[in-house]
């Protein structure tokens, strides 16, 4: 994965800032919601068509998504609720890109990119979401490529490089088939793992069965 590499090559100069912010005492979760701040600046860039500009702000937003966590526990203040948090902001963040860059598209009557914008925002989303929900299901849902340190990697490329035309369509494309694949691995793996549903002859008598809710949460949907 992306972020990996990311963390082998940039372990030494990330560790000296992190060392520099935790001894100022800046609040890690500070430091989460200055990536969020600076993601919406970068997205308000994009609805201006200032795309190099963007592309400077989510390198800044990205460097702040690389500290919080180092600086956390440098201070010891790792906590499942900021954990939380920067996986909520993480989210917001990536729609709030994505919206600048549907405004500047629709605003220049650009209507195929407006809607590759929406189907990016959309696969960026989905694809969290399906890791969640399949690692709530099945011990392993690590599969496929657009990760969000990939797809942020490419839409700075394509901001920085002015080609976010062509960022655009493999956002829009990539990510998306990614879900695929995890839906297609999370049905394999809990196949392999959810137990027979009861015989007809034994229906009658399953409490599970008489019990509409009971059955909706032993089939692993829980509530909506």
């Amino acid at each position: 994965m992306l972020s990996r590499t990311i963390g082998r090559h940039l372990s030494w100069p990330l560790d000296r800032m992190a060392a520099v912010l935790a001894a100022t005492g800046i609040p890690p979760n500070v430091i989460t919601w200055s990536a969020l701040v600076a993601n919406l600046w970068a997205a308000m860039f994009f609805a201006a068509g200032r795309f190099v500009t963007g592309g400077g702000m989510m390198i800044l937003a990205g460097l702040c998504d690389l500290l919080d966590g180092p600086v956390a526990r440098r201070q010891n203040r790792i906590s499942l609720f900021g954990g939380f948090l920067d996986s909520i902001l993480d989210r917001y963040a990536d729609l709030i890109l994505f919206l600048g860059l549907l405004v500047y598209y629709a605003r220049v009557n650009r209507f195929t990119y407006a809607m590759l914008a929406g189907a990016a925002m959309a696969g960026a989303v989905m694809i969290s979401y399906a890791k969640a929900r399949a690692e709530s299901l099945v011990p392993r849902s690590e599969v496929g490529f657009w990760d969000r340190p990939e797809r942020l990697c490419l839409m700075i490329l394509g901001a920085l490089t002015d080609r976010m035309d062509v960022a655009l369509w493999i956002l829009a494309i990539g990510p998306n088939i990614t879900v695929i694949h995890r839906i297609v691995h999370t049905w394999k793996q809990a196949s392999k793992l959810s137990p027979a549903f009861p015989a007809a002859d034994t229906k009658a008598a399953s409490p599970e069965v008489n019990n509409p809710q009971v059955l909706t949460q032993t089939a692993g949907r829980g509530h909506v």
